[in-house]
């Protein structure tokens, strides 16, 4: 994260294994994740959040297989494309559950100032 100007971005959040942040030159969300770096437009992160969160955990866990230890997880635009165990896929919904939840709360707050200032 140090390579990255802090005038072009916003750290948006932050886990043991990686972080997001919003790059204001490109106009996109940038997810690192196991040292593996992944940039989204708002909408393919929507996408891809909804996609991570859809994977059924509790099938895995039960499922004895051996193909049931890890899933593929990628997307559309193969911006991100990783086998990833079930601890790794709590890990990266935990990562882009929070800064989901970032981006929502700042909007939120942009629009009770918006309203207040006018």
């Amino acid at each position: 994260m140090a390579l990255v100007s802090d005038l072009t971005t916003k750290v948006l959040f932050e886990t043991e294994k990686g972080y997001s942040y919003q790059c204001d030159l490109t106009n996109s969300i940038i997810i690192n994740f196991v040292d593996t770096v992944s940039s989204y437009k708002i909408q393919d992160f929507l996408i891809f959040q909804r996609k991570v969160n859809s994977v059924d955990i509790l099938n895995m866990l039960y499922d004895l297989s051996d193909q049931s230890d890890a899933q593929l997880i990628e997307t559309t635009k193969r911006n991100f494309s990783r086998n990833l165990t079930i601890c790794e896929i709590v890990q990266l919904r935990d990562l882009l559950n929070g800064t989901k939840f970032t981006l929502t709360l700042h909007s939120m707050l942009c629009n009770i100032v918006n309203v207040e200032l006018i």
